[in-house]
């Protein structure tokens, strides 16, 4: 049985009782029980498909104004949001200033609401910016503090926890509570709780992506070609959208100045870089949208 917790004590700080004698058993048993404690992480983040989707509809929206997805989190969940920002600019090419993660320096300051409120209001976030706020536990004063200040200055906040009526929840004009009960090792959110706010990340930062047009289907074509496996990947992913030959191909990537997108419209439509380079501009970076209208 799972012993009940104590108000200030959320479900993610709970023990599981049947776990009491982790440390006796071997090694094979521990990886299928860990093992089956993550499969039931994807389906927790299935049940909040809807109100995930209007989160990420309505950052998308903060977006387009040219705000900012900003990321904030202590521990865990702060260093799992560095990632997410850190891989976005080289895998769909968004400018690294427009999707940044606001971290608490350590555990140390997880307890420390006006710091989480001044990192915030230091970062200047405003009325087109996005906030998503992480907290497994959906309490951590860092973090609450950082989201008041985003309300503050008008900034859509969004907030993600994996406790059940979580104070994070009541303050989030859209809350997204993934409930994956306690953990393997009581208090050790960095494994479901941390699995789940990487799926939800994920999602959140893919998405948005794919509604700013940075995909054509499901093909990477904002990416930075800033290394030879990055322009090779740039290379295949035009092969891919327009069917060319490995000739056509690199003569649009050059006249391109190695721009994917570019290259893929010129080639599908059948016009010059410079015509392809000015329907994107006037569709929004939306390749399908180009080629649909001249």
């Amino acid at each position: 049985m799972t012993v009940e917790a104590r108000v200030d004590d959320p479900v993610t700080e709970r023990r599981i009782e049947e776990n009491a004698d982790l440390d006796l058993r071997g090694t094979r048993e521990l990886v299928e029980l860990i093992n089956a404690a993550d499969a039931t992480v994807a389906a927790a983040v299935g049940a909040v498909a809807a109100p995930l989707a209007e989160a990420v509809d309505a950052i998308v929206e903060r977006l387009r104004r040219g705000g900012r997805l900003v990321y904030v989190g202590a521990g865990t969940s702060g260093r799992l949001a560095a990632v997410d920002a850190a891989e976005c600019p080289s895998t769909f090419g968004i400018e690294p200033d427009r999707l940044l993660a606001l971290v608490a320096d350590d555990e140390g300051h997880e307890d420390d609401a006006a710091a989480g409120s001044a990192v915030v209001t230091g970062a200047g976030v405003g009325p087109d910016d996005a906030v998503v706020a992480l907290s497994a536990s959906g309490r951590t004063p860092w973090v609450l503090g950082a989201v008041e200040a985003a309300r503050a200055s008008g900034a859509l906040v969004v907030g993600v926890a994996c406790a059940p009526d979580a104070p994070l929840a009541a303050v989030a004009d859209h809350a997204v509570t993934v409930v994956v009960g306690p953990e393997v090792i009581a208090g050790s959110t960095r494994m479901k709780a941390g699995t789940a706010q990487k799926l939800v990340l994920n999602t959140i930062s893919t998405i948005a992506m794919v509604r700013l047009g940075k995909t054509f289907g499901n093909l990477m074509v904002d990416v930075a070609a800033l290394n030879e496996k990055q322009r090779a990947r740039a290379r295949r992913t035009v092969e891919l959208a327009t069917g060319a030959s490995e000739t056509q191909v690199d003569a649009a990537l050059d006249a391109a100045g190695g721009d994917a997108k570019v290259a893929i419209v010129s080639l599908l439509a059948g016009v010059e870089a410079e015509e392809a380079r000015a329907r994107l501009a006037r569709n929004g970076g939306l390749v399908r949208r180009s080629l649909e209208s001249a």
